[in-house]
């Protein structure tokens, strides 16, 4: 298998998926693998993705920690997908994928950059304004949402080696009042606090612009890993895709520093935030 299906977006959300199905089933790595009569080690590095496993053995796992057959069956389907080649972009077929996948990469990255012209960047959302936006989905679905949302915060919290996160914030994403205006002035006030965090930085981009800057172009997210190469996230209504080409990498970098030079600096961005709040209170 060629080399470049080595730590692919779609070779980690495999390894995620395969990590989530073995802890559901209460499952340490060494369980899984002396059930399959392999070292852990082999089966540690398909969840880490540092090695690619085969639909076979994708079968197999999926088999002994107990997933059911139509989820098996999609797993099998990822792992044919990266043999055959198609492993560097990933398109999640349901939130949940999406979600699994998301969850991995914040939890292994060292920076996230993440570039929001039309919300408040899910790392920073309160419970509140997260509830908001994820008004079309069923009660019970909603709560366990929102509380998997306001637990992904840890990575910013955490005491050991808490990811370096950016933030560049439209302004029109800060003067929406999503949730209504109580909401929304709570929102702002989370962001400010946040940004206290040493490893946190928050730049807003005003709406008195007047060039094309790549946040007119859409969302996106650029995560760092320590021994893995770097990926772009991109979501979609229906969709999302991550990406790891080196030109598609170096066209979001680029992206990510001509916006932190078009936006206020963080000291400014907090004010604002800050005046924003009050002006929703005060309305």
């Amino acid at each position: 298998m060629a080399r470049t299906t080595k730590h692919s977006p779609r070779v980690r959300a495999l390894g995620a998926e395969l990590r989530e199905a073995r802890d559901t089933a209460g499952m340490t790595m060494r369980d899984v693998a002396q059930k399959l009569g392999w070292h852990h080690s082999k089966y540690a590095r398909f969840e880490t993705g540092e090695q690619v496993p085969t639909p076979a053995q994708v079968s197999a796992i999926a088999a002994t920690v107990g997933v059911p057959e139509a989820e098996r069956e999609r797993l099998t389907e990822m792992a044919t997908d990266i043999s055959n080649g198609d492993a560097n972009w990933l398109k999640a077929s349901s939130g949940h994928d999406e979600l699994t996948t998301l969850l991995e990469f914040e939890r292994t990255a060292t920076s996230i950059v993440d570039v929001s012209p039309i919300l408040v960047p899910g790392l920073l959302q309160t419970s509140d304004y997260a509830r908001t936006i994820m008004a079309g989905e069923p009660p019970g679905e909603m709560e366990r949402l929102v509380a998997m949302r306001v637990g992904r915060r840890d990575v910013l919290t955490r005491s050991k080696q808490p990811v370096d996160f950016t933030a560049i914030i439209a302004e029109n994403a800060l003067r929406q009042p999503m949730g209504g205006r109580t909401v929304m002035a709570d929102q702002l006030r989370h962001i400010a606090k946040m940004s206290e965090l040493d490893n946190v930085t928050v730049h807003v981009l005003p709406h008195e612009l007047t060039n094309w800057t790549p946040a007119h172009a859409g969302p996106f997210i650029l995560f760092d890993f320590a021994k893995s190469a770097p990926i772009v996230h991109h979501e979609h209504l229906s969709s999302s895709a991550f990406l790891s080409g080196a030109g598609d990498i170096q066209v979001h970098r680029e992206a990510a520093v001509n916006l932190r030079e078009a936006a206020m600096n963080p000291t400014d961005s907090v004010e604002f935030i800050l005046r924003c709040a009050t002006d929703m209170e005060d309305y």
